[in-house]
């Protein structure tokens, strides 16, 4: 069994505590250790630092390697860009083709918070089973506690049997991130689980679909993984990267095939897509406030407020989020959270790269 990693993320959405150089991976949310580190935490459970490889940019190296240290350094792979999830599974699959070309691969994003440790090992492990004796693509769906409208929904099909006596699926179909009507709908039925974006599939089988649904990412990391050890290898990852067309694991492959399975994950769980989930998942006053650093509040209520130097004073205000990390300050509106990507967009039109 090996285990990918994949960590190329930007996060825009935690700017500014997420930088060009130091992505939401990096950062500390909860306890002591970042999302990245506690994601390796977890796969340390089931798998050997030989065993792991991590997926990310060149310009994420430094953080990377100064924050974990327990994997060679020959297992860190670095896109020459970010070309979504398919190619960089990809890329993960041919590395661990050229060592075990029936090896079985557990694909996890970084930057996830799980709770239950245990019972996520036990749901890793019936999914490997389930993708050995299936011979399928297994992804992991998370039992929807609310109308969530900022994650996308499986829906589960005919029942199969599974190890530890974890509920598992053969799947019906996936829908994209609903609207909020939608979102209960889905909630209401009992026949969706969110699409946590984990998946476990032999190597072999994942490549044989890359191979039927993706022929050209295929034959262009096929290049690559006939030029892993030698010295032209960084040249032709480069050229490979320059062919590659962006898509999803979900939209190239997932969707098309006939042979995928989804496991029921009834873990705590959050992808931290946004800073009103951090706020969700933190520690709250009565008031309804998570203030992290030197805060001082009055008659404030529901926000989430985080400085890292000098001191944030609040007054009269509600339902907010503010962010003061190094140079910049975030303030906006709780349920406007998820659009904090478009503002860093407008920061970069107007000239402001060295605040990101």
């Amino acid at each position: 069994m090996y285990c990918v990693i994949m960590a190329g993320g930007t996060g825009t959405r935690f700017w500014p505590r997420s930088r060009i150089d130091r992505s939401k991976q990096f950062l500390t949310v909860q306890g002591k250790r970042s999302l990245i580190q506690s994601t390796v935490d977890r796969v340390n459970t089931f798998a050997s630092g030989e065993h792991l490889y991590i997926v990310s940019k060149r310009d994420q190296q430094d953080a990377l390697e100064a924050q974990i240290t327990e994997i060679p350094k020959k297992n860190f792979l670095f896109e020459p860009e970010g070309k979504n999830t398919a190619p960089c599974i990809g890329l993960a699959a041919m590395h661990v083709h050229r060592r075990n070309a029936d090896g079985i691969i557990v694909v996890l994003p970084s930057d996830h918070l799980i709770g239950d440790k245990a019972k996520f090992k036990k749901t890793i492990l019936a999914g490997v089973q389930l993708a050995k004796e299936k011979d399928g693509l297994v992804t992991i769906g998370i039992k929807p506690d609310r109308p969530a409208t900022g994650y996308g929904y499986i829906q589960k099909g005919e029942s199969v049997e599974t190890h530890f006596k974890i509920p598992a699926f053969q799947v019906k179909t996936f829908a994209e991130k609903p609207n909020e009507a939608t979102a209960r709908r889905f909630l209401e039925s009992g026949d969706f689980l969110w699409n946590s974006g984990m998946f476990i599939f032999r190597v072999s089988t994942f490549l044989k679909a890359m191979e039927e649904y993706l022929p050209e990412t295929y034959d262009s990391l096929l290049d690559v993984r006939k030029a892993i050890g030698k010295s032209d290898y960084q040249s032709v990852l480069q050229k490979a990267y320059r062919q590659i067309r962006s898509i999803s694991i979900d939209y190239g492959i997932m969707e098309k095939a006939s042979n995928v399975f989804l496991l029921e994950g009834d873990f705590d769980w959050s992808d931290l897509g946004s800073w009103e989930q951090v706020h969700r998942i933190s520690h709250k006053d009565d008031e309804g406030n998570a203030f992290t650093g030197p805060v001082v509040a009055q008659d404030v209520k529901n926000s989430y407020v985080y400085a890292e130097k000098g001191v944030i004073a609040l007054s009269g205000v509600d339902d907010l989020v503010v962010v003061q990390d190094g140079d910049a300050i975030l303030i906006c509106k709780r349920d406007k959270s998820e659009e904090v990507k478009q503002l860093v967009d407008k920061l970069k039109k107007k000239k402001y790269q060295k605040f990101l």
